[in-house]
């Protein structure tokens, strides 16, 4: 694809848009990166789409976990164990995907939209633990549990090109009990993770448009910067800043949903 400079700036905005959510909520930029690439920029081919989206958003899930790690926050034996199950699941959904007619793809990624933007609606778990450790105490119960979950929800982040983090961070709580803040932390590790593992599959199918791979991080970077700072203000009212975004995820997954039924019938 060649990148104007109309494009070239659209591509940068798409990037911070993803980073600023990345950065306030802890997730979700991912799964508006595909159709912001589809269309706002104007990548013609959804598999192409996915693949740098997917190399994107993991590169910028890694600049997060960065911040969260100077804190303190992740939980690293559960993520080691949470993303190596799913990097697994990634692999093997990433090769199913590619397989997928790319219109039909984003028709289904529109409905994967919708169910996590009505998901993000419901209120949060009033039983996370405020400390929770991977030992051999409690590994019987916990580790079974980790990798289960994580195979599930990184095939869903290979099979559709997304980082997962609104996947992730609720896998993550009811795996462990976590707290919420620390499973937001902990899922960057899974999004870099498998958001690498799908790239990884695309690019070897030549499916990754480096150029504006480099773009979408670019803005991705000082999108992340942004957000974490108004996240850090804003933190009282983190539930309605989620609620915003599950409206704009669903309105966006209805659109996709729509175009897709409409390039389907017959005559389009």
């Amino acid at each position: 694809m060649t990148i104007g400079l109309a494009a070239g700036a659209l591509a940068i905005a798409s990037g911070a848009i993803v980073g600023l959510v990345l950065g306030l909520i802890g997730g979700g930029g991912s799964v508006l990166a595909v159709p912001l690439l589809v269309c706002l920029v104007g990548v013609p081919s959804p598999h192409i789409a996915i693949g740098t989206a997917a190399i994107a958003v993991a590169l910028n899930a890694a600049f997060g976990l960065i911040a969260h790690a100077r804190l303190g926050t992740v939980k690293w034996p559960c993520a080691i164990v949470f993303s190596i199950a799913g990097m697994l699941g990634a692999l093997f959904g990433s090769v199913l995907g590619k397989a997928l007619d790319g219109t039909k793809l984003l028709a289904l990624f529109g409905l994967v939209m919708i169910a996590i933007g009505i998901a993000m609606l419901r209120p949060p778990g009033k039983n996370a633990l405020l400390d929770v450790r991977l030992t051999r105490k409690t590994a019987p119960e916990m580790l079974p549990r980790l990798v289960g979950i994580g195979s599930g929800v990184g095939l869903l982040s290979g099979f559709f090109g997304i980082g997962g983090g609104f996947l992730i961070v609720p896998g993550l709580i009811l795996a462990t009990g976590m707290a919420l803040q620390s499973a937001i932390a902990t899922s960057l590790f899974a999004v870099t993770a498998f958001g690498l593992t799908t790239a990884g599959s695309y690019a070897f199918s030549g499916l990754v448009d480096w150029r504006l791979a480099a773009l979408v991080i670019a803005g991705g970077i000082g999108g992340s910067l942004v957000g974490t700072r108004v996240n850090a203000r804003l933190s009282e009212h983190r539930r309605a800043l989620a609620a915003i975004f599950a409206t704009i995820v669903i309105s966006v997954g209805l659109y996709i949903v729509v175009q897709g039924l409409l390039a389907l019938l017959p005559g389009s």
